[in-house]
């Protein structure tokens, strides 16, 4: 049986749910303010407890919250958080941890080369890019019209 495009679209969102997405706007927003509220309250906690400059205190708190997010992640629960948090668990940095971590969990049973080390950056390989390529041209905006 062949069925025109127009046919496929029709079904197609005959089966589709429809997002809340007024839901999932308060969720994401909630969470990932939550996620990045946590991180500031390391951050003072490095800075104000520990008697850690700011800098090396907001470094601290980037390595912390990578090493929750992967720990999170490892022992699923990172997932079930995201399934109610949305989009406000990927924008934070332990979006990335958990970009990292996912696969490389997923794809060990293929060896530490080929499984871990190849599928690791499957998915987190796209944002370093696009996010390397993005700071260089911010860089050269900022050098050629001396924005700093």
């Amino acid at each position: 049986m062949k069925i025109t495009p127009r046919e496929y679209q029709n079904i197609y969102k005959s089966a589709s749910e429809k997002s809340p997405i007024i839901k999932d706007c308060f969720f994401a927003f909630l969470f990932g303010g939550l996620i990045c509220s946590i991180g500031q309250l390391f951050t003072d906690f490095y800075n104000e407890i520990l008697e850690i400059s700011l800098k090396e205190a907001q470094l601290w708190t980037s390595v912390t919250l990578v090493v929750v997010g992967s720990f999170l992640t490892a022992i699923n629960i990172y997932d079930n958080i995201a399934k109610y948090a949305g989009a406000g668990t990927i924008v934070p940095i332990t979006g990335f941890a958990n970009s990292i971590v996912s696969p490389a969990m997923e794809f060990k049973t293929e060896g530490q080369i080929l499984g871990t080390g190849a599928k690791m950056f499957t998915i987190a390989g796209p944002v370093i890019v696009y996010g390397v390529i993005s700071s260089i041209v911010y860089g050269l905006a900022v050098w050629c019209f001396h924005l700093y």
